[in-house]
């Protein structure tokens, strides 16, 4: 049987649950959670981590980057200016080239600016770098986003860190529908099942950071995730029965006394 992985920029993953490394207790506590997500791609706010200075503490003595992708964000950017500048920097430091791009637009409800974000787009694509967008969830805007040469759509599910689960199902199932690329939910999720409703609705992945950090137990919260992903995504690829309006019996109308 032909394995069912995730694809991204011609890297291939097994498992779809990918983790942000921020808002945890220390770096002890976040190497723990991934861990017992078996996440293979972590995402990292090149302006919030340690990744340079050898004096504090480094993520990577936490997380090998051998083992684990590090996925650059930047986390904290509200213009294309600041986001293209600190890529550039993961790029330099680590020779990262898969990255995650966030340009917000507001400091209240961060939604992205997506203006700022479909110039970043542009720019980094034709600078080399393999480009996972931080979206809204509107398909016009994640089909211009394909067309400049994104590598991953990552539409929100809610603002981020809100944890209100997924608010539009059906635009998330017309960028599902529409593109090629890699769709992963992104912001917003606030519980396991979140995870589950975004794989059944056949998204490739989703990105879990505040969910599992905050959570009361992270521990116990990272290994729901890795499962509810896994159980929504069998259940896409199984096939769910059509909803009708009126009962159908289950047992046989014929043969009975």
């Amino acid at each position: 049987m032909k394995k069912d992985q995730l694809i991204i920029a011609n890297k291939k993953f097994n498992s779809r649950l990918i983790v942000g490394t921020g808002k945890y207790k220390n770096m002890s506590e976040c190497a723990k959670a991934v861990k017992l997500s078996e996440a293979e791609i972590v995402t990292v706010a090149v302006r919030r981590v340690n990744i340079a200075d050898k004096k504090k503490p480094l993520l990577m003595d936490y997380l090998d980057p051998k083992k684990i992708t590090y996925l650059p964000n930047t986390a904290g950017c509200f213009n294309s200016k600041d986001a293209l500048r600190t890529l550039r920097l993961a790029r330099e430091i680590g020779g990262w080239k898969l990255v995650k791009l966030e340009v917000l637009g507001d400091k209240k409800i961060l939604y992205p600016d997506m203006i700022e974000t479909l110039k970043s787009t542009k720019i980094l694509t034709k600078e080399g770098f393999k480009v996972m967008v931080y979206c809204t969830d509107d398909p016009l805007m994640a089909k211009k986003l394909e067309d400049v040469g994104a590598s991953a759509i990552m539409p929100l599910a809610a603002p981020i860190g809100s944890g209100l689960g997924i608010q539009n199902k059906i635009n998330i199932q017309i960028i599902r529908n529409q593109t090629k690329l890699p769709v992963i939910i992104d912001a917003g999720l606030g519980q396991a099942s979140d995870a589950s409703i975004a794989m059944e609705l056949g998204c490739d992945g989703v990105l879990v950071n505040t969910a599992i950090a905050r959570a009361n137990n992270p521990m116990q919260m990272a290994l729901a995730f890795k499962n509810s992903v896994i159980a929504g995504r069998q259940s896409y690829l199984s096939g769910r029965i059509e909803k009708s309006l009126f009962g159908k019996p289950s047992s046989p109308k014929k043969g009975i006394i």
